[in-house]
């Protein structure tokens, strides 16, 4: 597609609104990528606004994840054979997503999007377990929920943070904090496979995902400071921002599901 000023001056706007919701709640921002791209942006053809945003996810979980690391928290055993798991199924499911006609697509990644907003609003108030580490007890379940997770991820071109933390925590029980921390690896993981595959295709606008990064990084700095100032608030802050995906999904659905004819 042709980058006009006015689709350069939104990609821009619509990547720092990205980058600090996930810096205001820790999560969830990406999947507002899309949405935005094809509805505020203006991108015609929803396999591009999914191929485009997969880079923008991958960019944006990597830096968070160099922040993360830092801190000690990635459990590296257990986040690279679930990140490596779910490469496979991004591959695949990236190749199914862009057999299914655009429209359609939208309509079943808006249900996605009411799925994720409902596990912001669930309460995880597991402790965990310390020193998790992979044995052959977990390794099956490591390797198949992030085989099943990665696939979801390639097949809608979404991050699937908040579908690889309660993944990995049901594998290996590992604490909440930790499992936030390592899920960066597979989300950084799926998106570099789902953005090479639909790149491949000729299906991502290269203009667009740098403007879309680079927003993505000045909006995650905002959210970030926003958050430390915000920090007893973030529980309400989750709420009224998984409300604002219910509410973006069902005005999705209601534009891509077409009445049947009488």
């Amino acid at each position: 597609m042709i980058i006009t000023a006015a689709h350069g001056v939104l990609g821009l706007a619509s990547g720092m609104l990205v980058g600090f919701s996930l810096g205001l709640v820790g999560g969830g921002g990406s999947i507002l990528a899309v949405p935005l791209m094809v509805y505020v942006v203006g991108v015609a053809e929803p396999h591009v606004a999914i191929g485009t945003s997969a880079i923008a996810v991958a960019a944006n979980a990597a830096i968070n994840l160099s922040n993360h690391a830092r801190g000690g928290t990635v459990i590296w055993s257990c986040a690279l054979i679930f990140a490596a798991a779910g490469m496979a199924g991004a591959f695949g499911g990236s190749i199914l997503g862009k057999m299914v006609d655009g429209q359609k697509l939208l309509a079943l990644f808006a249900l996605v999007m009411i799925v994720i907003a409902l596990l912001m609003l669930k309460t995880r108030s597991r402790i965990g377990l310390p020193d998790v580490k992979v044995s052959m007890s977990n390794m099956p379940a490591i390797v198949s929920l992030g085989l099943a997770t990665g696939t979801i991820s390639g097949f809608f071109g979404i991050g699937g943070g908040f579908l690889i933390v309660p993944a990995l925590m049901l594998a290996t029980g590992m604490p909440i904090m930790n499992a936030v921390s390592s899920s960066l690896v597979a989300v950084t993981a799926f998106g570099l496979t789902t953005a090479a595959s639909y790149a491949w295709s000729g299906l991502v606008s290269w203009a667009l995902a740098g403007l879309f990064v680079a927003g993505g990084i000045a909006g995650g700095l905002a959210g970030t400071r926003s958050a430390r100032h915000l920090a007893e608030r973030r529980g309400a802050l989750n709420i009224v921002f998984a409300v604002v995906i219910i509410a973006v999904a069902l005005y999705m659905l209601a534009r891509n599901i077409s009445p049947s004819p009488a």
